[in-house]
């Protein structure tokens, strides 16, 4: 079963994105905000996917406030995370938002809060989890 970290500072976020990973997906869910808790996970490859808040409001990575976009680039420019699958997640859908977060970070996809069709959602995550 894969296992979906969610990366994201909003409880009401959490619980919607847990709730729809879990009963519609079956997968096992964790999350964290916390930069250097996202970059162990994902170097010991205990997580199959990120779900990444583009905007963290508490996130610090080695003293200095980071965000989803900071955290990502991060995951991909190291090749030891550079393959695993991240999903921004943002509220602040305007149009050409996904294409510049998407060049920013090099993420694999993106979607925008809230989550309004949860089959195409859990679809959007199924086709990036490596069989």
């Amino acid at each position: 079963m894969a296992k979906i970290l969610i990366v994201e500072d909003d409880p009401a976020n959490i619980l919607v994105f847990t709730k729809i990973l879990v009963k519609r997906g079956k997968w096992d869910v964790i999350h964290t905000e916390n930069a250097e808790e996202v970059v162990e996970l994902a170097e010991k490859q205990e997580i199959d996917l990120i779900l990444m808040d583009v905007s963290l409001t508490h996130s610090t990575y080695q003293g200095q406030p980071v965000d989803g976009i900071q955290i990502t680039r991060l995951l991909k420019s190291n090749p030891n995370t550079a393959k695993l699958p991240i999903i921004l997640v943002t509220a602040h859908a305007m149009q050409g938002d996904r294409e510049s977060f998407l060049a920013q970070s090099g993420a694999d996809d993106y979607i925008s809060k809230p989550v309004v069709d949860q089959d195409a959602f859990v679809q959007q995550i199924r086709s990036l989890l490596v069989p």
